[in-house]
């Protein structure tokens, strides 16, 4: 009882509706010595957010081709970037948990059709008040006939969107999904200010977030100021922020042992133990659904050949890849996007391993000869160009010829990814399996990166993904979505050989509260909403 009513007293310290003099009284009462009880007090006023000060953060992402458009995201940067003006209905929290964010609430009582209940006087930076138009001209703009977004395929379930009273969403789905209010929360579908029945997606002055976009130079920094009419009590500490792109890691990793920003991502697995020793500098290092990929794509060829596919994942050393790449900051991949953090993971499917035998077996089936292009940059995840050459040398002990290709840094999520045959790529992973199959393997998706549309396993793999949407029997879902993973694993496009850690470095003049998140990297794309300066 004497501890519980300790933390109790801490919190309060830490919110401020107690003072330290309160502090030491009641804590002193309790038979707590005064040094004790300045120790806890100082812990308690320490977690305590504090307003102010100029954070200056880089990414190992960013491209000259960016654009605040967000259906036009594809990289870590403008994810983050994206966090500091916008908000979205939904957010995922510190602690990994669903929340309303736009949205006060969301309800459903048969998973089809879900109401969501919009904050009251939630203003955008160009003063506008949101409305519901708001909301939906903003999520309409992904749903066109023409629309490029890559949120599209997300949004295809939606089949009919209307205001509900002054301050509600109604959305019916053409099938139900239990997962849908995640969607909500995906980086792409950022609610922006409406006139005249339009949304203009590039208005820096168009979103509700805690800082204003002042300046955005493409693949390069953007620049911002608190938001006083945050309506987020308790977040957005900073007066003031610079964000960077800075794709070469060891340029990023000096510039914070210089103290030029304070915080950056995508260490370097090979250097985290001499970073760590710097005195002015934390590592840290969580595991969520981060994961590396080397999509194949189908309508590119040679990979249409299911054997020539089944011959390059069984070429692949794993381990190695993790031990050598990612320095054991990491785990094996199944070639399938669900990690152990997701619900429905697939334990029991036998781990895939290198078999030069079955590689070079199903190798001569498939009839092909010659070299096989595998393009590469470190752009995609510190280490892929490695990583490319370690599976070309494991491919060589199989009779198989894999040239690297070592693509512009710059660039790449434009010119590479998504349109060469076969390249290295990351997913930061999805909390849930339907949001993680629904961006990136059902034949709806923009991206769609292996273009796996046309075999009989991936016409039954569509079907299972909308029919486990709906489920709402437990163990029938889990049925579902344990086949779906076997047949991406079997003959999908994409080899997965391993998932990484985030790991982060950060000047130790920043307070990361105790719980980040791990859906993104850098707490869930939100730090600069969630951390302050010590």
């Amino acid at each position: 009882m004497k501890d519980k009513f300790i933390k109790d007293q801490q919190l309060k310290l830490s919110r401020g509706t107690i003072d330290r003099r309160q502090f030491m009284t009641s804590v002193l009462a309790t038979g707590i010595a005064v040094p004790a009880a300045l120790t806890l007090a100082k812990s308690a006023e320490a977690a305590t957010p504090k307003k102010g000060g100029h954070m200056k953060a880089a990414q190992g992402h960013g491209s000259t081709t960016d654009t605040l458009d967000p259906a036009t995201f594809e990289n870590g940067y403008m994810n983050n970037v994206s966090y500091t003006f916008n908000n979205h209905l939904t957010e995922v929290s510190s602690n990994g948990e669903l929340i309303g964010e736009l949205a006060e609430s969301y309800e459903s009582s048969d998973a089809k059709t879900w109401m969501f209940n919009l904050r009251k006087g939630v203003e955008f930076h160009n003063g506008k008040t949101m409305t519901p138009e708001d909301v939906i001209l903003s999520l309409q703009h992904h749903m066109g006939e023409d629309s490029k977004s890559a949120a599209k395929g997300l949004l295809t379930q939606v089949e009919e969107m209307k205001q509900d009273g002054s301050h509600g969403v109604k959305m019916v789905l053409k099938n139900a999904n239990a997962d849908f209010p995640y969607i909500m929360s995906d980086y792409h579908l950022a609610i922006r200010a409406s006139k005249d029945g339009k949304v203009d997606m590039l208005d820096p002055k168009g979103g509700t977030g805690a800082y204003y976009l002042n300046k955005f130079e493409p693949g390069v920094r953007a620049e911002g100021t608190r938001n006083p009419n945050f309506f987020k009590d308790g977040s957005g500490h900073f007066d003031s922020y610079e964000h960077l792109s800075i794709l070469d890691v060891t340029a990023r990793q000096q510039a914070l042992m210089n103290g030029d920003v304070y915080v950056i991502d995508k260490v370097s697995a090979k250097t985290v133990n001499l970073l760590s020793r710097a005195p002015n500098i934390n590592i840290k290092e969580v595991t969520g659904t981060l994961h590396y990929t080397f999509p194949m794509r189908l309508d590119v060829e040679p990979f249409g050949n299911y054997d020539l596919r089944m011959a390059l994942k069984l070429s692949v050393k794993r381990q190695e890849l993790v031990d050598k790449v990612l320095f054991g900051h990491g785990a094996l991949g199944n070639d399938h996007p669900i990690s152990t953090a997701n619900r429905y993971h697939h334990s029991s499917l036998p781990q895939r391993e290198f078999n030069p035998e079955k590689a070079a077996e199903h190798y001569k089936k498939s009839g092909h000869s010659g070299p096989i292009k595998l393009s590469a940059a470190d752009a995609a995840f510190n280490g892929a160009v490695d990583a490319a050459q370690l599976m070309a040398n494991s491919a060589k002990e199989c009779g198989i010829n894999i040239e690297v290709v070592r693509e512009p840094k710059d660039g790449y999520w434009s010119n590479v990814w998504n349109k060469k045959g076969w390249s290295a790529c990351y997913w930061g992973g999805r909390p849930t399996e339907d949001w993680m199959f629904s961006a990136a393997y059902t034949n709806d998706t923009e991206w769609n990166d292996t273009a796996w549309k046309g075999t009989e396993s991936s016409k039954k793999f569509n079907g299972l993904v909308k029919a486990a949407k709906g489920e709402l029997d437990d163990a029938k879902r889990r049925k579902m979505y344990e086949e779906c993973q076997t047949l991406v694993h079997d003959d999908g496009g994409t080899i997965c050989p391993m998932f990484a850690n985030y790991i982060m470095g950060v000047n130790k003049k920043i307070v990361i509260p105790e719980n980040i998140a791990a859906n993104w990297e850098l707490d869930g794309g939100k730090m600069l909403e969630r951390w302050w300066f010590a």
